[in-house]
């Protein structure tokens, strides 16, 4: 019983019925003179909305290899609590809200169609879906309201087809004075505008009510009820959406409604605008969005329905005048139909139209890791143990897809992919990484798309095994390669096998790393280790002899155990004293702050101390050992040790640890132990 009462709670305050009767508002034509005197952005156009809608959930400055760039937190996909959202893309969008700006403040682009131009997998859907469920949200809110009117016709309300702006409602030259005033008031850079035509089905109730009531247009507006609208794409309202189909199905009524032959028994003709559905794509997108899919597959004829609907904000429905229409037109398209339309002559027109805004693959390590975790996290992928660098390589291995060579010959792909990732190297800097990207032009628009290293991934999750590594994934990778769909070229086939070498290489060097790390984690013993080296670098910078603490006597700097440290971290013999005298001034300075020299806060100390005490610790723990059968009792639990470490500090499970120390194992079993 108490479970029945508690899902009837869960289901009675589904619905908060104050918000419902508040965004369901209705009222005369003199109540939404009220409210828009109150607040005169409810008249906004579509492309105004749209860019302020972005815009009301905030931005913020980043700065990208020294440039400042925008970042537009809409696009983390708040509404969904990050489900769309997209990463590494700042720069793309900022080009597109930018032309929004523009098409805000009435400079050109709201009479264009905004061309998504990008690789598969690149996130051009992705952009225009979040779009329109933003607007659908934002519509829901008091900052986004807007609102629409339905006609008394009898005992019915005849709502108007195409959404329509009610102060289209007042003769034109009223309107320009009502617009002076609400400009003066709307504290907004750009300026409102209401320049459309009603109509067919609103301007035919409309002569038909002035001459009922001869001229009267105060009572002609009575007729009127102005209600809320909410725009939603499941109710085909304020968003619509087109797909192309074959050439055979293709039907341009789709886009502009259709004669309603029903109502023509009715009525008696066919230009009764009563007779036809205003029921086209771009009937219903009107006040809001309307999205072309692969938009460049549109059969021509329905392109010149397009080009006028973004030129002249109008469309041409069968038998019936030009028709206004407010809304932003956006499509995307790929490559392949992208330079289709370049080499047609046929279609300069629409190319003269368009903006073009490349959405490119992303091209920054960390964004692309972000892309995959999104995906598969524990609570996606639950019972499941995805080892540690697994998704990391399969992502670095996508990034490196989409970079071009570096023109510098002493740079590698991999220390490109590093810079364009925030890694600092010798001799670049900001300045030399901006010069990178502009020796690259085009760089992302190929490459493995996204979606191939999540279908890979996925097949990986679905073996019946309880653990996942790179090492499967990138297998995976590979023998996808030979039966992928969009590469057909052998050479770039084996130039991306090429590529999986160098990530092979770079997760060896990394879990080689941790290993080493997870040895030598024993912080007594590096901190011993440290105060040995400290002793002898004073004494070595002070010219002092240091007391032996078995013996007890005065003995020189111990040149070795200096020297044995330095190398690890590359100090070469030239440069020992620098950097001896580096650290005790370091040493020195915090001092006098009065403060405790840690090694942790030198990180190359500390890189150095570990290296030492893995070198001397690797053949007591006898590593090399894990690939023969036998292991002695003393050698397994230090290697148990350095497992637990290996779970505790770097997120491996039983398994995955027990695999990264069998292969690193047999790394150093083949002799090729090297350092950082």
């Amino acid at each position: 019983m108490a479970d029945s009462i508690d899902i009837r709670s869960i289901v009675k305050g589904a619905l908060d019925s104050e918000a419902f009767r508040h965004q369901h508002w209705q009222g005369s034509f003199q109540d939404y003179l009220a409210l828009v005197e109150a607040n005169p952005l409810v008249i906004r156009t579509a492309h105004q909305r749209v860019y302020d809608m972005v815009l009301s959930y905030g931005v913020e400055e980043i700065e990208r290899d020294r440039v400042k760039v925008t970042r537009y937190k809409f696009f983390d996909d708040p509404i969904d609590g990050g489900e769309d959202g997209l990463y590494g893309l700042e720069r793309p969008l900022q080009n597109l809200m930018n032309v929004l700006k523009a098409a805000a403040h009435g400079y050109g682009p709201e009479r264009r169609v905004l061309l998504l131009h990008g690789p598969v997998g690149s996130s051009k859907s992705t952009i225009v879906r979040m779009l329109k469920k933003g607007l659908e949200s934002y519509s829901r809110t008091d900052e986004g309201a807007l609102y629409t009117f339905s006609w008394k016709v009898g005992d019915e309300l005849v709502r108007s087809p195409m959404n329509e702006e009610p102060l289209l409602l007042i003769p034109e030259a009223a309107r320009n004075k009502v617009l002076e005033t609400l400009n003066k008031k709307a504290r907004v850079s750009y300026r409102l505008r209401c320049d459309s035509n009603l109509s067919p089905v609103s301007r035919y109730y409309f002569d038909t009510y002035l001459k009922e009531f001869d001229g009267d247009l105060e009572k002609v507006l009575d007729q009127v009820v102005v209600h809320r609208m909410i725009i939603s794409e499941d109710d085909r309202v304020g968003i619509g959406t087109f797909q192309p189909k074959d050439e055979k199905n293709q039907d341009s009524t789709e886009l502009t409604g259709d004669i309603n032959y029903r109502k023509i028994a009715e009525l008696g003709t066919d230009s009764d605008p009563r007779a036809f559905n205003f029921d086209g794509e771009f009937c219903i997108a009107n006040r809001g969005v309307i999205e072309f899919v692969e938009v460049l597959k549109l059969d021509v004829a329905f392109l010149y329905d397009l080009l006028t609907a973004s030129q002249e904000h109008k469309i041409k429905p069968k038998k019936f005048a030009q028709t206004d229409i407010d809304e932003l037109i956006i499509g995307h398209t790929n490559e392949p139909e992208y330079n289709r339309l370049q080499n047609n002559e046929l279609m300069e027109a629409f190319r003269d139209r368009t903006i073009k805004i490349d959405i490119p693959y992303n091209l920054r390590l960390q964004d692309e890791i972000r892309i995959y975790e999104k995906s598969f996290n524990k609570r996606s992928v639950p019972g499941k143990h995805i080892a540690p660098h697994t998704i990391s390589t399969a992502a670095m291995w996508a990034v490196l897809t989409r970079l071009q060579e570096p023109k510098k010959a002493n740079l590698s792909l991999l220390q490109k992919l590093k810079l364009y990732n925030g890694k600092t190297l010798p001799g670049y800097t900001s300045e030399n990484i901006r010069e990178l990207h502009e020796d690259s032009p085009g760089e992302g628009m190929t490459g493995i798309s996204p979606r191939y290293i999540q279908d890979k991934i996925s097949n990986t999750l679905v073996r019946d095994i309880p653990c996942i590594n790179p090492f499967m994934v990138m297998n995976e990778l590979e023998e996808g390669l030979d039966h992928h769909s969009l590469i057909s070229d052998p050479e770039l086939k084996k130039a991306y096998k090429d590529l999986l070498l160098v990530v092979r290489q770079e997760y060896e060097d990394v879990i080689k790393n941790e290993v080493q790390r997870a040895i030598s984690a024993d912080a007594e013993a590096i901190a011993r280790l440290c105060g040995n080296y400290i002793d002898n670098i004073k004494a070595y910078t002070q010219k002092e002899k240091v007391k032996n603490p078995f013996t007890g006597r005065d003995e020189e700097p111990d040149e070795r155990l200096m020297r044995s440290i330095e190398e690890k971290i590359e100090i070469p013999e030239t440069r020992k004293d620098d950097f001896r005298r580096e650290i005790m001034n370091y040493i020195g300075a915090l001092a006098v702050e009065g403060k405790t020299f840690n090694y942790k806060t030198n990180e190359r100390l500390h890189r150095a101390l570990e290296l030492k005490l893995f070198e001397d610790q690797k053949d007591s723990i006898k590593l090399t050992s894990l690939v023969s059968t036998v292991v002695d009792k003393d050698t397994q639990e230090k290697i148990e040790v350095v497992k637990s470490r290996l779970i505790r500090d770097f997120g491996y499970d039983e398994i995955s640890a027990t695999d990264v120390l069998n292969y690193v194992a047999s790394i150093f079993a083949r002799g090729t132990t090297k350092g950082d």
